[in-house]
């Protein structure tokens, strides 16, 4: 995994920043926000109106002077002033007593698989504007994986489709890290405006935008012609409210060109695995996680055309953030880790293995002999006595000093004598 284990079990909070919905999960407590990612400003001195649930009803409802945004795009903070100001309406109060019992708060956040620099340092500012000392970003796959109940870190192949908003991910994950992934621009998003764009195509109608999930209903439904589908528009040549009678099969037909780039991308990850992962893949199959995992008829797509087993992920939409909670909790076993009981003998084996590592340790002496040879390097130095033996010397040469009194003393008997000898 990207992040070290330890690290995420001593953060608090776990935030999955959605372009569609943005969710917060808190250690030892669970889920505390799961609102929609928008936010209503007034755009005449910038107070903020409403976040989350109301927010969104008000897209296209709103006056002039108020505007509804969406911080968030593909999983990446494009507006951080907004983003920051939204997760503090969500969360500022509900996160106080957790502050109160750890000041130097650690936050875990999930970021798209290879994500860019900026997409990183994006969310990284956006989180520690929210009142975090600490950021460890994990990607996405591996958090909706484990919130899948998918064993990622066992040496067995588990494919996992996620299916956002705006982008969908596909990958193959074995040990703990990720094998082969592919990221297509295709979501949630562009399956809702292939269906506005094909009823303004056939039926001149323009949609409203929250109109779109009655025609989801209707994907769901057979495609007799007693399973039409009422909805309801404004007509493009005289603008007047109009209702239109849709077949539900001329919907598939609709919806099947944005999903043949989530085909093609789960071929490509398919071809990019080894053999023995993908005949893995041939009994397990894929799971479908995200918001859009729901879209109906999106499981039997993919089941026909690879041919391999399609389940859809329990609450796909919250894959993400449980999983990221698991990991904070302790929930996730070590990637050496074994999921049978004889599990714990097998994550001790390596430790009596450690001597032999260590074996070049005891050859550290002879590393270290020629430090005591040192005390023979120093024997010139009880030599310096011998170096100073001429000292001593010199009262030898000053021996001629006696000589020299004598000398002196002479010539003083001598004047002595004569001295004497006058007396």
């Amino acid at each position: 995994m990207s992040v070290s284990l330890d690290h995420l079990r001593r953060c608090t909070v776990a935030a999955d920043l959605g372009a569609s919905r943005t969710r917060v999960y808190l250690r030892n407590t669970g889920l505390i926000v799961d609102e929609p990612s928008v936010v209503a400003v007034n755009t005449r001195n910038g107070a903020l109106i409403s976040v989350g649930t109301p927010a969104e009803r008000m897209a296209g409802r709103t006056p002039a002077n108020i505007r509804v945004i969406k911080p968030i795009n593909g999983g990446t903070v494009v507006d951080i002033e907004m983003a920051q100001r939204m997760l503090r309406a969500m969360v500022g109060t509900k996160l106080r007593r957790a502050l109160r019992r750890k000041p130097m708060l650690r936050v875990a956040a999930c970021i798209p698989h290879e994500a860019d620099p900026l997409a990183r340092r994006a969310a990284y500012e956006t989180l520690i504007g929210l009142g975090a000392r600490r950021v460890e970003l994990v990607d996405s796959l591996i958090t909706s994986a484990i919130g899948a109940g998918l064993p990622v870190e066992q040496p067995e192949a588990a494919m996992i489709v996620q299916c956002g908003a705006a982008t969908s991910q596909v990958a193959v994950l074995s040990l703990g890290s990720i094998v082969a992934a592919e990221k297509v621009a295709m979501g949630g998003e562009t399956v809702d405006r292939a269906l506005v764009q094909h009823l303004r195509n056939h039926h001149d109608l323009l949609l409203p935008s929250q109109a779109v999930r009655p025609l989801h209903a209707a994907l769901a439904r057979g495609g007799d012609g007693q399973a039409a589908a009422e909805v309801h528009g404004r007509d493009v040549a005289t603008g007047l409210a109009r209702t239109v009678r849709i077949d539900p099969e001329s919907l598939r037909l609709a919806v099947r060109t944005p999903l043949t780039a989530l085909l093609d991308a789960i071929r490509a990850v398919l071809h990019h695995c080894p053999p023995d992962l993908v005949a893995d893949l041939a009994d397990r199959g894929v799971v479908l996680t995200g918001g859009a995992a729901l879209l109906p008829g999106l499981d039997s797509t993919i089941r026909e055309s690879t041919g391999m087993p399609v389940q859809v992920a329990e609450d796909p939409g919250l894959c993400a953030v449980m999983g990221l909670g698991a990991m904070l909790e302790g929930r996730i076993r070590p990637v050496a880790a074994e999921a049978t009981g004889e599990g714990e003998p097998e994550r001790l084996s390596p430790e009596p293995e450690e001597p032999e590592r260590l074996s070049p340790e005891p050859e550290e002496p002879e590393r270290l002999r020629p430090e005591p040879e040192e005390p023979e390097r120093l024997r010139p130095e009880p030599e310096e006595p011998e170096r100073l033996r001429p000292e001593p010397e010199e009262p030898e040469r000053l021996r001629p000093e006696p000589e020299e009194a004598e000398r002196l003393r002479r010539p003083g008997r001598e004047r002595l004598e004569p001295e004497a000898e006058s007396a």
